[in-house]
């Protein structure tokens, strides 16, 4: 007998943000199969009889799990189980290797469902306050992230060629390489006065916002101490967050007094 597996979006964190579907999927789950930074706040809406795994990325002292492994980890238990639910934090198909997870069970011959989720990329600005379009400063939106598969030969995200054609760039699990990242976009052309902004936690009680600019991320990385998950917005939007955070559970923080602002169309840093 096999299974349907439903490869399913939990969101940034908040339950609240999860789908009508995703909560259908969720309440009929016999196995659950979750992503470390699946919030706890989701986890308890599962049913107490499915039984879970966490298959997600481990933190470094422990061994983690390759993608092969959850692969086959997925297929086997959809060969004994009816229900089978891959929960995966943010959207599965944006930069959660969903579409890999979906392959294999394609190539296995089990029935599966993709249900989307909404991506940090996308909740964590806004809950930041910072719009990724703004019709007066940004047109254009670029989603990355500066950690690529170990085989390429050679990374293929060149943020020194993205910087100088996209207004508004989003870095997914970009906390640990911040510092190499922002040069490389101040090499690409961007000002080291450029608008930077880091959530963590976003949606959550744990939400906090860290302002600063490129140079400062380049010159100083250890007083901003960021840590996964994290969020990394660079552009002149990212400076609203100062006007327009909403979400009064986060914390807005800035690195050395440092606060951008935003005024008569123009975005401007200064040292209070």
């Amino acid at each position: 007998m096999k299974g349907k597996v439903y490869i399913v979006g939990a969101g940034p964190g908040d339950p609240k943000l999860l789908t009508l579907r995703a909560l259908e999927v969720i309440k009929k789950a016999d196995v659950v199969l979750y992503d470390r930074l699946v919030s706890a706040e989701v986890l308890q809406l599962l049913p107490k009889h499915a039984r879970r795994r966490c298959v997600g990325k481990s933190p470094p002292r422990k061994r983690k799990l390759q993608q092969s492994e959850i692969n086959d980890i997925l297929i086997g238990e959809a060969r004994r189980a009816q229900n089978v639910l891959r929960l995966k934090g943010g959207d599965p198909f944006i930069f959660s290797r969903g579409g890999e997870e979906a392959e294999a069970l394609k190539r296995k011959g089990i029935d599966f469902e993709v249900v989307p989720g909404i991506s940090s990329a996308i909740a964590a600005p806004l809950y930041a306050g910072i719009p990724l379009t703004h019709r007066d400063i940004s047109s254009s939106v670029a989603i990355t992230t500066t950690r690529e598969a170990s085989s390429k030969r050679a990374p293929r995200v060149k943020l020194s060629e993205i910087a100088s054609n996209v207004d508004t760039l989003v870095i997914l699990m970009g906390a640990s390489t911040l510092g190499r990242s922002c040069m490389e976009l101040i090499r690409g052309g961007l000002s080291r006065d450029t608008p930077v902004a880091a959530i963590q936690w976003a949606t959550t009680e744990r939400q906090r916002i860290t302002l600063f600019t490129l140079g400062e991320a380049t010159s100083d990385r250890r007083s901003l101490a960021l840590k996964p998950p994290c969020v990394i917005v660079v552009g002149r939007t990212a400076a609203l967050a100062n006007s327009l955070g909403w979400f009064r559970k986060g914390k807005v923080h800035t690195c050395k007094g440092f606060r951008v602002t935003w005024a008569r169309g123009r975005v401007e840093g200064r040292k209070e």
